[in-house]
Protein backbone atom coordinates (compact mmCIF):
# COMPACT_ATOMS: atom_id res chain seq x y z
CA UNK A 1 0.00 0.00 0.00
CA UNK A 2 1.38 3.22 -1.15
CA UNK A 3 1.07 6.24 0.70
CA UNK A 4 -1.83 8.68 0.10
CA UNK A 5 -0.37 10.93 -2.28
CA UNK A 6 1.30 8.03 -4.14
CA UNK A 7 -2.16 6.80 -4.48
CA UNK A 8 -3.87 9.89 -5.13
CA UNK A 9 -1.89 12.75 -6.03
CA UNK A 10 -3.19 16.34 -6.23
CA UNK A 11 -5.55 18.50 -3.82
CA UNK A 12 -8.48 16.58 -4.60
CA UNK A 13 -9.14 13.09 -5.67
CA UNK A 14 -12.13 10.67 -5.32
CA UNK A 15 -11.97 7.05 -6.91
CA UNK A 16 -14.20 4.20 -6.26
CA UNK A 17 -12.65 1.05 -8.06
CA UNK A 18 -13.51 -2.97 -7.51
CA UNK A 19 -10.64 -5.50 -7.44
CA UNK A 20 -11.81 -9.33 -6.82
CA UNK A 21 -14.64 -8.89 -4.39
CA UNK A 22 -13.37 -5.97 -2.69
CA UNK A 23 -14.43 -1.99 -3.37
CA UNK A 24 -12.54 0.97 -2.45
CA UNK A 25 -13.51 4.26 -2.30
CA UNK A 26 -11.14 6.81 -1.48
CA UNK A 27 -11.68 10.02 -0.86
CA UNK A 28 -8.85 13.06 0.04
CA UNK A 29 -9.49 16.85 0.25
CA UNK A 30 -7.67 18.36 2.59
CA UNK A 31 -4.18 17.89 4.52
CA UNK A 32 -6.69 17.36 7.75
CA UNK A 33 -7.54 13.44 6.45
CA UNK A 34 -7.16 10.17 7.81
CA UNK A 35 -6.99 7.27 6.12
CA UNK A 36 -8.53 4.41 7.49
CA UNK A 37 -8.87 0.54 7.07
CA UNK A 38 -12.13 -0.24 8.06
CA UNK A 39 -12.78 -3.15 9.95
CA UNK A 40 -17.19 -2.61 10.30
CA UNK A 41 -19.55 -0.44 8.83
CA UNK A 42 -23.00 0.41 9.88
CA UNK A 43 -25.35 0.42 7.44
CA UNK A 44 -28.20 3.66 7.50
CA UNK A 45 -31.38 3.66 5.25
CA UNK A 46 -31.97 7.51 5.03
CA UNK A 47 -32.04 6.94 1.28
CA UNK A 48 -32.03 3.77 -1.67
CA UNK A 49 -30.12 3.18 -4.34
CA UNK A 50 -29.99 0.03 -6.64
CA UNK A 51 -26.69 1.38 -8.09
CA UNK A 52 -23.63 -0.13 -6.07
CA UNK A 53 -21.76 3.25 -6.11
CA UNK A 54 -24.63 5.25 -4.67
CA UNK A 55 -25.38 2.29 -2.08
CA UNK A 56 -21.70 2.98 -0.93
CA UNK A 57 -21.92 6.58 -1.06
CA UNK A 58 -24.43 6.76 1.77
CA UNK A 59 -22.59 4.51 4.32
CA UNK A 60 -20.84 7.09 6.86
CA UNK A 61 -20.59 5.40 10.34
CA UNK A 62 -17.33 3.15 10.37
CA UNK A 63 -14.85 1.90 12.26
CA UNK A 64 -11.00 0.76 11.60
CA UNK A 65 -7.20 1.36 11.97
CA UNK A 66 -5.52 4.51 10.86
CA UNK A 67 -3.31 3.59 7.84
CA UNK A 68 -1.72 6.93 7.25
CA UNK A 69 -2.82 10.75 8.13
CA UNK A 70 -2.59 13.82 6.10
CA UNK A 71 0.37 16.35 7.17
CA UNK A 72 -1.97 18.41 9.15
CA UNK A 73 -3.56 15.62 11.79
CA UNK A 74 -0.97 15.75 14.72
CA UNK A 75 -3.88 13.92 16.84
CA UNK A 76 -3.68 10.25 15.02
CA UNK A 77 -1.13 8.16 13.87
CA UNK A 78 -1.08 4.59 11.75
CA UNK A 79 -2.17 1.93 13.99
CA UNK A 80 -4.99 3.84 15.86
CA UNK A 81 -7.79 2.30 16.76
CA UNK A 82 -10.73 4.94 15.65
CA UNK A 83 -14.75 5.26 15.20
CA UNK A 84 -15.77 7.76 12.30
CA UNK A 85 -18.35 9.72 10.48
CA UNK A 86 -17.86 10.00 7.28
CA UNK A 87 -18.80 13.44 5.28
CA UNK A 88 -22.78 12.61 4.47
CA UNK A 89 -22.54 13.85 0.98
CA UNK A 90 -18.90 11.87 -0.11
CA UNK A 91 -19.46 9.17 2.49
CA UNK A 92 -18.23 6.21 0.75
CA UNK A 93 -17.99 4.26 3.81
CA UNK A 94 -19.12 0.79 2.47
CA UNK A 95 -15.75 -0.34 1.49
CA UNK A 96 -12.15 -1.58 2.45
CA UNK A 97 -10.78 1.34 2.76
CA UNK A 98 -12.26 5.18 3.77
CA UNK A 99 -11.15 8.66 4.00
CA UNK A 100 -12.50 10.27 7.38
CA UNK A 101 -11.96 13.91 8.02
CA UNK A 102 -9.78 14.68 11.57
CA UNK A 103 -12.97 16.50 12.98
CA UNK A 104 -15.14 13.45 13.26
CA UNK A 105 -12.70 10.86 13.94
CA UNK A 106 -12.31 9.62 17.50
CA UNK A 107 -9.88 7.18 19.33
CA UNK A 108 -11.91 3.43 19.98
CA UNK A 109 -10.21 1.96 23.04
CA UNK A 110 -9.82 -1.68 23.21
CA UNK A 111 -12.95 -2.43 25.29
CA UNK A 112 -15.08 -1.25 22.30
CA UNK A 113 -15.27 -3.41 19.30
CA UNK A 114 -15.46 -1.89 16.04
CA UNK A 115 -19.07 -3.07 15.77
CA UNK A 116 -20.17 -1.42 18.51
CA UNK A 117 -17.90 1.88 17.45
CA UNK A 118 -19.78 1.68 13.84
CA UNK A 119 -22.93 1.78 14.73
CA UNK A 120 -22.60 5.17 17.02
CA UNK A 121 -22.60 8.07 14.76
CA UNK A 122 -25.61 8.57 13.18
CA UNK A 123 -27.83 6.72 15.14
CA UNK A 124 -26.35 7.44 18.76
CA UNK A 125 -25.46 10.91 17.69
CA UNK A 126 -29.09 11.66 16.59
CA UNK A 127 -30.66 10.42 19.76
CA UNK A 128 -28.28 12.34 22.09
CA UNK A 129 -28.76 15.48 19.94
CA UNK A 130 -32.90 14.92 20.11
CA UNK A 131 -32.51 14.72 24.33
CA UNK A 132 -30.09 17.56 24.30
CA UNK A 133 -32.77 19.95 22.14
CA UNK A 134 -35.53 18.82 24.97
CA UNK A 135 -33.55 19.90 27.68
CA UNK A 136 -32.10 16.68 28.90
CA UNK A 137 -29.04 16.77 31.06
CA UNK A 138 -26.55 13.37 31.68
CA UNK A 139 -25.22 14.98 34.86
CA UNK A 140 -27.82 14.03 37.59
CA UNK A 141 -28.66 17.90 37.16
CA UNK A 142 -31.83 17.66 34.83
CA UNK A 143 -35.33 17.90 35.93
CA UNK A 144 -37.45 14.48 35.92
CA UNK A 145 -39.33 14.22 32.65
CA UNK A 146 -41.72 12.01 31.00
CA UNK A 147 -40.43 10.75 27.48
CA UNK A 148 -42.22 8.95 25.04
CA UNK A 149 -39.74 7.11 22.56
CA UNK A 150 -41.57 5.81 19.19
CA UNK A 151 -39.77 2.39 17.40
CA UNK A 152 -37.66 1.85 20.29
CA UNK A 153 -36.00 -1.67 19.36
CA UNK A 154 -34.95 0.37 16.24
CA UNK A 155 -31.63 2.13 15.81
CA UNK A 156 -31.94 5.12 17.01
CA UNK A 157 -34.58 4.12 19.42
CA UNK A 158 -32.59 1.46 21.42
CA UNK A 159 -29.75 4.35 21.97
CA UNK A 160 -33.03 6.60 22.68
CA UNK A 161 -34.28 4.67 25.46
CA UNK A 162 -30.83 3.97 27.45
CA UNK A 163 -29.47 7.96 27.00
CA UNK A 164 -33.17 8.81 28.32
CA UNK A 165 -32.77 6.76 31.40
CA UNK A 166 -29.12 8.19 32.11
CA UNK A 167 -30.47 11.56 31.85
CA UNK A 168 -32.79 10.41 34.47
CA UNK A 169 -36.06 9.99 32.23
CA UNK A 170 -39.44 8.05 33.17
CA UNK A 171 -39.57 6.10 29.45
CA UNK A 172 -42.46 5.10 28.12
CA UNK A 173 -41.57 3.28 24.68
CA UNK A 174 -42.89 1.25 21.84
CA UNK A 175 -41.80 -1.24 19.42
CA UNK A 176 -43.22 -4.63 18.31
CA UNK A 177 -44.09 -7.92 20.24
CA UNK A 178 -41.32 -9.84 19.58
CA UNK A 179 -38.98 -6.99 20.91
CA UNK A 180 -40.82 -6.12 24.06
CA UNK A 181 -38.46 -7.82 26.42
CA UNK A 182 -35.80 -6.28 24.85
CA UNK A 183 -36.66 -2.81 25.16
CA UNK A 184 -37.37 -3.53 28.54
CA UNK A 185 -33.82 -4.55 29.55
CA UNK A 186 -32.38 -1.89 27.93
CA UNK A 187 -34.13 0.08 30.38
CA UNK A 188 -37.57 1.47 29.52
CA UNK A 189 -40.27 1.73 32.50
CA UNK A 190 -43.46 0.93 30.32
CA UNK A 191 -43.35 -0.66 26.43
CA UNK A 192 -46.05 -0.61 24.36
CA UNK A 193 -46.83 -2.88 21.36
CA UNK A 194 -47.36 -0.80 18.90
CA UNK A 195 -49.85 -3.08 17.30
CA UNK A 196 -52.36 -3.12 20.23
CA UNK A 197 -55.03 -0.42 20.84
CA UNK A 198 -53.24 1.01 23.20
CA UNK A 199 -50.29 1.07 21.77
CA UNK A 200 -52.00 2.45 18.86
CA UNK A 201 -52.99 5.34 21.21
CA UNK A 202 -49.72 5.45 22.60
CA UNK A 203 -51.55 6.02 25.93
CA UNK A 204 -48.73 5.44 28.73
CA UNK A 205 -50.00 2.69 31.27
CA UNK A 206 -49.22 4.88 34.23
CA UNK A 207 -51.80 7.35 32.91
CA UNK A 208 -48.47 10.13 32.67
CA UNK A 209 -48.26 12.95 30.20
CA UNK A 210 -45.28 13.13 28.27
CA UNK A 211 -43.00 16.25 28.62
CA UNK A 212 -41.08 15.05 25.29
CA UNK A 213 -41.49 13.12 22.49
CA UNK A 214 -38.64 11.49 20.42
CA UNK A 215 -40.46 10.20 17.20
CA UNK A 216 -38.26 7.88 15.44
CA UNK A 217 -40.86 6.01 12.93
CA UNK A 218 -43.47 7.63 10.52
CA UNK A 219 -47.53 6.88 10.09
CA UNK A 220 -48.69 9.12 13.54
CA UNK A 221 -50.46 11.68 13.42
CA UNK A 222 -49.97 14.93 15.58
CA UNK A 223 -53.68 13.86 16.79
CA UNK A 224 -52.40 10.90 18.21
CA UNK A 225 -49.58 12.84 19.83
CA UNK A 226 -51.59 15.93 20.99
CA UNK A 227 -53.66 14.57 23.87
CA UNK A 228 -50.95 12.42 25.53
CA UNK A 229 -48.89 15.79 25.81
CA UNK A 230 -48.41 17.52 28.85
CA UNK A 231 -49.21 21.23 29.27
CA UNK A 232 -45.90 22.29 27.41
CA UNK A 233 -44.76 19.24 25.39
CA UNK A 234 -42.93 18.79 22.70
CA UNK A 235 -42.50 16.13 19.74
CA UNK A 236 -39.30 16.04 18.52
CA UNK A 237 -39.30 14.16 14.66
CA UNK A 238 -36.18 13.05 13.79
CA UNK A 239 -38.11 11.07 9.89
CA UNK A 240 -39.92 14.42 8.93
CA UNK A 241 -42.41 15.57 6.53
CA UNK A 242 -42.89 17.98 4.38
CA UNK A 243 -46.46 18.02 6.43
CA UNK A 244 -44.58 18.20 9.86
CA UNK A 245 -42.12 21.33 8.78
CA UNK A 246 -45.54 22.69 7.57
CA UNK A 247 -47.71 21.87 11.00
CA UNK A 248 -44.14 22.71 12.84
CA UNK A 249 -44.39 26.67 11.68
CA UNK A 250 -47.75 26.95 12.11
CA UNK A 251 -47.53 26.03 15.90
CA UNK A 252 -44.81 28.52 16.29
CA UNK A 253 -47.29 31.47 14.00
CA UNK A 254 -49.78 30.42 16.63
CA UNK A 255 -47.86 30.35 19.48
CA UNK A 256 -48.98 26.68 20.83
CA UNK A 257 -47.73 25.51 23.95
CA UNK A 258 -47.59 21.99 22.85
CA UNK A 259 -45.18 21.86 19.79
CA UNK A 260 -43.70 19.84 16.78
CA UNK A 261 -39.85 20.09 16.03
CA UNK A 262 -38.89 18.82 13.02
CA UNK A 263 -35.22 17.51 13.92
CA UNK A 264 -32.55 17.14 10.47
CA UNK A 265 -28.83 17.29 12.03
CA UNK A 266 -26.73 17.82 9.09
CA UNK A 267 -23.79 19.45 11.87
CA UNK A 268 -21.93 17.08 14.36
CA UNK A 269 -19.76 17.50 17.30
CA UNK A 270 -17.02 15.81 17.72
CA UNK A 271 -17.27 15.76 21.65
CA UNK A 272 -20.74 14.47 21.40
CA UNK A 273 -18.69 11.31 19.37
CA UNK A 274 -16.27 11.02 21.83
CA UNK A 275 -18.87 11.09 24.68
CA UNK A 276 -20.72 7.85 23.14
CA UNK A 277 -17.45 5.81 22.67
CA UNK A 278 -17.01 6.70 26.04
CA UNK A 279 -20.33 5.54 27.15
CA UNK A 280 -19.79 2.12 25.71
CA UNK A 281 -16.24 1.54 26.95
CA UNK A 282 -17.68 2.13 30.42
CA UNK A 283 -20.61 -0.05 29.86
CA UNK A 284 -22.59 2.30 29.98
CA UNK A 285 -24.29 1.92 26.71
CA UNK A 286 -24.85 -0.86 24.62
CA UNK A 287 -25.14 -1.39 21.04
CA UNK A 288 -28.34 -4.01 19.68
CA UNK A 289 -27.57 -5.95 16.97
CA UNK A 290 -29.43 -7.02 14.36
CA UNK A 291 -27.13 -8.88 12.57
CA UNK A 292 -23.98 -8.81 11.04
CA UNK A 293 -22.79 -9.55 7.20
CA UNK A 294 -19.49 -9.91 5.21
CA UNK A 295 -18.56 -6.79 3.16
CA UNK A 296 -19.41 -9.78 0.24
CA UNK A 297 -22.92 -10.32 1.62
CA UNK A 298 -23.13 -5.66 1.70
CA UNK A 299 -26.22 -5.84 -0.90
CA UNK A 300 -27.91 -8.50 1.54
CA UNK A 301 -27.25 -6.19 4.19
CA UNK A 302 -28.47 -3.01 2.32
CA UNK A 303 -31.81 -4.50 1.62
CA UNK A 304 -32.07 -5.58 4.79
CA UNK A 305 -31.81 -2.05 6.51
CA UNK A 306 -34.28 -0.77 3.54
CA UNK A 307 -36.99 -3.64 4.78
CA UNK A 308 -37.11 -0.69 7.94
CA UNK A 309 -37.77 -3.53 10.11
CA UNK A 310 -34.07 -3.92 11.72
CA UNK A 311 -33.80 -4.77 15.56
CA UNK A 312 -30.85 -2.28 16.26
CA UNK A 313 -27.93 -2.14 13.83
CA UNK A 314 -26.85 -3.64 10.53
CA UNK A 315 -23.40 -3.95 10.56
CA UNK A 316 -21.29 -5.12 7.99
CA UNK A 317 -17.53 -6.31 8.51
CA UNK A 318 -14.43 -7.30 6.76
CA UNK A 319 -13.29 -11.17 6.45
CA UNK A 320 -10.22 -12.14 6.59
Amino acid sequence: MGTIRELLPGSLAHVIFAFGHRLYSIRVTTTCDVFIHVEAHCTFSFCSGSHRYETNQIVTDVAGEVVEVGPGVHSFKPGDKVVSMLDFWNAGGLAEYAVASVNMTVDRPPEVSAAEGASLPIAALTALQALRYSGTMFDGTGQPKNVLITAASGGVGSFAVQLAKLGNLHVTATCGARNVDLVKRLGADEVLDYKTPEGKSLSSPSGRKYDVVIHCTVGISWSTFEPNLAANGMVIDITPTPWTWFRSVVKRLTFAKKKLVPLLIFVHDKEDLRFLVQLVQDGKLTTVVDSRHQLSEAPAAWAKSMEGHATGKIIVEMGE
